[in-house]
């Protein structure tokens, strides 16, 4: 059965991971919709890592069209969301309408995904107390300090709570991603 999945990122979002996610729910038979803090075009970034340096790198990435505003989110509309990473969720964390938004999606026994730093998102929402969760090894602190208990495999499930590493991790993670949403 075919689900509606909603997509969060913003500026500074991966941009591989957004376009992933767009691509791989579309040839599932999915409806993705991206959504941001406004209804436009994003400006979105390519983390990668370069020999030499102690953590990644930032580059211009393709952009993508946000489809609506948080503001305009009907979470009855939606099987699950999917907090995507990037640097956009140092930011989207602080948006109130947002983490409403999750929460709800939460507590109605949706799907809630994340992956890489998109889980910054999940932690201000209040979701990673008692968790299994995994992210990228470098917001590790921010899992554990909140109360979730990290952990090193590329994606992991706890109940409807499914979460991945990083791009790299996209094979395991959407393996889990997608056997959530069968059971809803």
């Amino acid at each position: 059965m075919s689900k509606k999945i909603l997509l969060i990122t913003g500026d500074a979002g991966e941009s591989y991971e957004t376009l992933y996610a767009l691509h791989r729910f579309r040839e599932a038979g999915h409806t993705p919709v991206i959504a941001a803090p406004g209804k436009r075009w994003l400006n979105l970034v390519m983390h990668d890592f370069e020999p030499g340096w102690d953590t990644y790198v930032e580059k211009p990435g393709y952009k993508a069209q946000a489809d609506l505003s948080f503001e305009e989110v009907n979470v009855d509309d939606y099987d699950a969301i999917l907090l995507l990473g990037g640097r956009a969720p140092e930011y989207l964390r602080h948006n109130q309408k947002l983490l409403t938004l999750l929460q709800e999606f939460y507590t109605r026994e949706k799907g809630v995904f994340s992956i890489c730093h998109g889980i910054q998102v999940l932690i201000a929402a209040g979701l990673a107390d008692g968790k299994r969760l995994t992210c990228y090894e470098n917001v590790r602190y921010e899992v554990e300090s909140n109360g979730g208990t990290y952990c090193t495999e590329q994606a992991v499930r706890d109940g409807l709570i499914v979460t991945g590493q990083t791009w790299q991790s996209h094979p395991e993670f959407y393996r889990e991603v997608f056997s959530c949403l069968e059971n809803l």
